[in-house]
């Protein structure tokens, strides 16, 4: 249980931040409403018993006041109607307004450095989390918060109103409303609320499955995977549907227990007024007043069903979003180099997140500005890490970092559903059009985007579609160009490219990193072979440092793939 106060305390937190008064406006009202509508439901049934009594007896019918009670029938009725009416308002509006505070807290999230590998990985998960997730905790104030706040206050006016015809006829009915009332939703909760994750992960894996389906049809025909992957679908569809068939069982269940609850109360509410009654304690009236206050008081417990059932979502949801929430602490700076030099690594090991296994241990490597360097080793070796800890994505754990301002091209081209101008003045939103042709010039692309009828205005598909894997890349190159930086990163660049493409934008590469520094992860002797220093990299540690003109950096050459 501490666990989901944990997870909820942030959640709470950012709902009261954002629209405490509307918030706490909309659960006033809605108290409003339940309170007027158990007094009015009770004044009435008094009214009713009363003035039929009355018309028994002349005398009585003519002293019978008909005005105040008829008065306050009418005042309550539109109490009851308007605060209805503020509710919806305030607590729908609310609602909206925080989740899209929690919309924009979570995309601010993944702008982070640190999140783009997660959506590398999981974009499928995470989108579906960012929707499914942010629409679950809607549940939260208007179908658990608000109406269990209103239950309880309802069992308490209506323990009041019962007490005033006997004490104890109103501590009992109170405590056994409050107790059964929130007893089954709580035990439905906590029947449900498996199923219910069972049920979210059944249709984040759906899915994720069909759009594994839908974008990668081709791969999954040419690998005759098809029919496999519409099983996973329909495996995940069944997993669903059986959590489904559960969350009903259950609600059927709770809503048996209340009618149940509600049945026996009513009884014993009927049988206790009728005893006041006969006692002469009570008359009449005021029995019909107090059975119905008692009728009207189960009636708010029966919203907590719904809310026992997405209990189980709502906290699923909370423990994903809940640490995304958490105040990032800003990363100390960098600290700059010594004069003259691009970077410099003293003892240095770096962890991924959630990893207990170090990326890089004890790194001891530095560069000079203008000096290209070249980092080799096997897949998962470190290569990426090394740049990662460059580029500021990957904190240092222990030892001292310094380095100038860089710049990262990664192994994947990032290109975006936007005009080819847009996607690349991500690099520079204050490029002059002067400037913009001089880098795709160097990136040798200007003459394919003169070929377009639109020009820089020609408009991308989704991941680039539009353009080959050349383009795409010295696209990716131009936006290098674009930020003018002392260091230059670069995992792979020519990597997925024929022979004279790779060539031609190596070359190109080479010769606008004139002055700067580079270092490059690869395992590509061409790459390798502008570089003036290789290092070699195993298990995250630094094994070998050559410089040109060595035997080991002819050796470490020859070991890597050839052209």
């Amino acid at each position: 249980m501490s666990g989901f106060a944990a997870d909820l305390k942030p959640i709470l937190r950012l709902f009261l931040a954002e629209r405490r008064r509307a918030l706490l406006l909309g659960a006033a009202l809605s108290a409003a409403t339940v309170t007027a509508g158990i007094a009015l439901l009770g004044l009435s049934g008094w009214f009713i018993t009363a003035t039929s009594l009355a018309g028994l007896s002349t005398a009585a019918a003519v002293t019978f006041d008909v005005f105040a009670p008829s008065a306050g029938i009418r005042l309550l009725a539109i109490i009851r109607t308007a605060a209805r009416y503020g509710e919806r308002l305030a607590t729908h509006d609310a609602t909206l307004g925080v989740l899209a505070a929690l919309r924009e807290r979570l995309f601010r999230g993944f702008a982070e450095p640190g999140a783009a590998g997660a959506l590398h990985y999981r974009p499928a998960r995470l989108l579906f989390r960012l929707t499914a997730d942010v629409d679950a905790l809607d549940s939260l104030y208007l179908r658990i918060l608000v109406p269990a706040a209103v239950a309880v206050g309802a069992a308490l006016v209506s323990s009041l109103a019962l007490g005033l015809m006997h004490p104890l006829f109103g501590l009992c009915f109170g405590l056994l409303l409050a107790g059964a009332g929130l007893g089954l939703p709580l035990i439905a909760g906590r029947a449900a609320r498996n199923h219910a994750r069972r049920r979210a992960h059944g249709i984040e894996a759906l899915r994720s499955r069909t759009i594994d389906l839908v974008a990668g049809q081709t791969d999954l025909l040419m690998a005759g995977r098809i029919s496999s992957q519409k099983e996973a679908i329909a495996a995940a569809d069944r997993y669903a549907a059986c959590a489904d068939d559960r969350l009903n069982r259950i609600e059927t269940g709770l809503t048996f227990g209340f009618g149940l609850v509600s049945a026996l109360l009513l009884t014993a509410s009927l049988l206790a007024v009728a005893a006041l009654a006969e006692a002469k304690l009570i008359t009449a009236p005021v029995a019909a007043l107090g059975l119905l206050v008692a009728f009207a008081a189960v009636e708010p417990f029966a919203a907590l069903r719904r809310g026992a059932l997405d209990l189980g979502r709502t906290l699923l949801a909370a423990s994903r979003i809940a640490p995304r929430l958490a105040v990032v602490v800003p990363p100390e700076p960098v600290a700059p180099p010594m004069p003259g030099y691009a970077f410099s690594l003293g003892d240095v090991c770096a962890f991924h997140e959630g990893s207990t296994a170090a990326a890089l241990k004890d790194i001891d490597l530095a560069l000079r500005q203008g000096e290209r360097l070249a980092v080799i080793g096997s897949s998962g070796a470190g290569k990426s890490s090394l740049l990662a800890l460059l580029a500021g994505e990957l904190p240092a754990r222990t030892g001292s970092i310094a380095a100038t301002t860089a710049t990262l091209l990664t192994q994947r081209t990032e290109l975006f559903e936007d005009s080819l101008r847009g996607n690349l003045t991500l690099a520079d939103l204050n490029a002059s059009e002067a400037r913009l042709h001089d880098v795709l010039a160097a990136a040798g692309l200007l003459a394919d985007i003169g070929a377009m009828p639109q020009g820089m205005d020609t408009r991308l598909g989704e991941g680039g579609l539009g353009l080959s894997g050349g383009q795409s890349r010295r696209l990716a190159l131009a936006r290098l160009f674009l930020r003018d930086t002392p260091l230059w990163l670069l995992d792979e660049p020519t990597e997925g490219l024929d022979g004279a493409t790779a060539r031609d934008v190596l070359g190109r590469l080479s010769a606008m990193a004139a002055g700067r520094s580079l270092v490059i992860a690869t395992h590509i002797r061409r790459e390798a072979a502008i570089a003036d220093y290789i290092v070699v990299i195993e298990g995250g540690r630094i094994s070998e440092i050559s410089r040109r003109g060595e035997a080991a950096f002819e050796k470490a050459l020859d070991r890597l793939r050839p052209d």
